[in-house]
């Protein structure tokens, strides 16, 4: 999802309503959900195991293209948590150990802290290239005190991978993104979502039902447990602040500290329905933060000296691409995407500003190159992280059933905030039509003594996982403290640019330190102007990254 901060993004991370959950899909809820009791013994009985086991680290997958310094393994986990000793899967884990090197003292060794896991978010981002991150300066310290470890989830490649549809179909032609979608448009999509999900329970089978955030908090124990660790030290950003919020709900006692980077609102009231139409209405307000940006530098891009002059020009490119797509692969809805991209990261606003001025002014080739297709193997990477992004949203909780719901809500929606409201729709309505049985989320909440304290970052302005969602968890967590950077929209806001966030972050990992009360920092920089020259920053690792 960034440069800077240390996420994978795979497409939108949610969606999220204005109305009451859906009646229609409470008893299909209730269906969905047992009293947990079997899931917690099976659990146990599987962190028996594989802290008996441990992991066996050698080579990591060559699929994944990991550097020979880094060390990979696999845990096994149950399928179904109710049913122990039936099926079971394996979690590729990959590891870094820790230095042991003072970065200011070369010759004075830090103490060794154990691991410190990392779960990137989507759902459907796979961690195994986090431990590379001790390579970047604002990670020495931490790298120097713990082993950094990372994994792909279960479903994501290489843990039992999920397919909904095979790769070679995955790939997307130029197509429109109309704010306003005809009622056949609706309908056309709505279709193309239906088989979607049908294609998940079709090539799933069984399996299906048992990829859900709940089995990822308890796939977490099961890791614990096999790196020897008594208590988890764990980071989760994005969607992976969920996670630990799962985690921290069902496993208070095994919580050594906690960082939620990026918050998903955990109120059970908001997954996942509501938390998407809440991120869509923020990406608008971030889309005019960009447009803003833009328009202060017109004499850049000579794309308007104003937010609004640079809405047309947006909406000139879409009329041009609708005709004629660039490069036969780049349409309105490719160029959506691209600068959706931009509303995660600003280190991104140069260059998708650059990209949309070149293609006014006759050059479509940096818009191709950022927006156009991709490999046959980032395809079916993509893939199986959409695939697991969908089955585990649709798993999780209820759904509105009756397009009909979806329509209403988001034509309301979209008056306001046209940016992105359709494309969320798209991205999530296969969930309307899901055939597995859902989930009831967890009310997460722990008292004075049940956790110990945690430390909550989250940028003011972020849109992917709105504001809100920091101020949730921080009421519902006892003892945990935000450290908000004030002004700011990144997503992501862990090991970054910022010295006073990577502060917090360190003095917490490194010693247990917190403020006495939430606190703040300063935004960082805007970007600074500049035309594209060497590669667009990739989003999949911090400074060298799905939900």
């Amino acid at each position: 999802m960034r440069a800077a901060a240390l996420y994978s993004a795979s497409g939108s991370l949610l969606l999220a309503t204005l109305t009451a959950a859906p009646a229609e899909a409470t008893a299909e809820a209730t269906a969905g959900t047992s009293s947990g009791a079997a899931e917690a013994r099976g659990t146990a009985v599987a962190a028996q195991r594989a802290a008996a086991a441990g992991i066996s680290f050698g080579r990591c997958p060559e699929a994944e293209d990991l550097p020979g310094s880094m060390r990979c393994g696999t845990v096994t986990v149950p399928l179904d948590y109710a049913h122990p000793d039936g099926k079971r899967i394996r979690l590729t884990v990959s590891r870094v150990p820790a230095t042991r090197e003072d970065p200011d003292n070369s010759t004075r060794e830090v103490p060794g802290q154990g691991a410190l896991v990392y779960n990137p978010g989507g759902p459907g981002a796979s961690g195994l290239h986090f431990p590379l991150v001790g390579m970047v300066p604002e990670w020495k310290r931490i790298a120097a005190a713990y082993d950094l470890v990372g994994y792909a989830p279960r479903g994501v490649a290489p843990s039992a991978p999920l397919s909904c549809q095979d790769p070679a179909d995955f790939v997307e032609e130029p197509r429109p993104a109309p704010t306003q979608p005809s009622a056949a448009y609706k309908k056309r999509r709505a279709a193309e979502a239906e088989a979607y999900a049908r294609g998940c329970a079709e090539r799933a089978g069984e399996a299906l039902r048992h990829y859900h955030s709940l089995n990822n908090a308890r796939d977490l124990e099961v890791v614990r447990a096999a790196l020897g660790e008594e208590r988890l030290t764990f980071m989760g950003a994005s969607y992976g602040t969920y996670l630990g919020a799962l985690y921290a709900e069902l496993f208070p006692a095994r919580v050594r500290r906690m960082v939620f980077d990026s918050v998903v609102n955990p109120d059970p009231g908001q997954i996942w329905y509501r938390n998407n139409l809440d991120q869509s209405a923020a990406f608008e307000h971030r889309w005019s933060d960009f447009k803003a940006w833009i328009a202060a530098h017109d004499a850049v891009y000579g794309l308007g000296d104003t937010p609004k002059e640079v809405q047309h020009r947006y909406e000139e490119a879409g009329r041009r691409l609708a005709a004629e797509p660039a490069g036969g692969t780049v349409g309105p809805a490719q160029l959506q995407s691209a600068l959706l991209r931009a509303g995660y990261y600003d280190d991104y606003w140069p260059h998708r500003a650059e990209a949309l001025s070149a293609y006014l002014k006759g050059d479509p080739q940096p818009l191709i190159d950022q927006a156009g297709t991709r490999t046959e193997e980032e395809t079916a990477g993509a893939e199986n992280s959409s695939s697991v992004y969908t089955a585990v949203e649709c798993n999780d909780a209820p759904w509105p059933t009756d397009f009909a719901v979806w329509d209403r809500d988001n034509t309301r929606l979209a008056r306001r905030a046209p940016f992105e409201t359709w494309d969320n729709v798209w991205t999530n309505l296969p969930c309307a039509y899901w055939r597995a049985p859902r989930q009831r989320p967890l009310d997460v909440r722990t008292g004075p003594g049940e956790l110990p304290p945690t430390l909550i970052l989250a940028a003011e302005r972020d849109a992917a996982t709105p504001y809100g969602g920091a101020l949730e968890l921080r009421g519902r967590l006892s003892g945990s403290v935000l450290v908000t950077e004030r002004g700011a929209g990144t997503h992501g806001v862990a090991g970054g640019p910022n010295a006073c966030v990577n502060g917090h972050l360190e003095a917490y990992l490194l010693d247990g330190g917190l403020p006495a009360r939430d606190a703040s920092c300063a935004p960082r920089p805007e970007p600074e102007p500049r035309p594209l020259s060497g590669p667009v920053p990739q989003p999949e690792q911090a400074a060298a990254p799905t939900v």
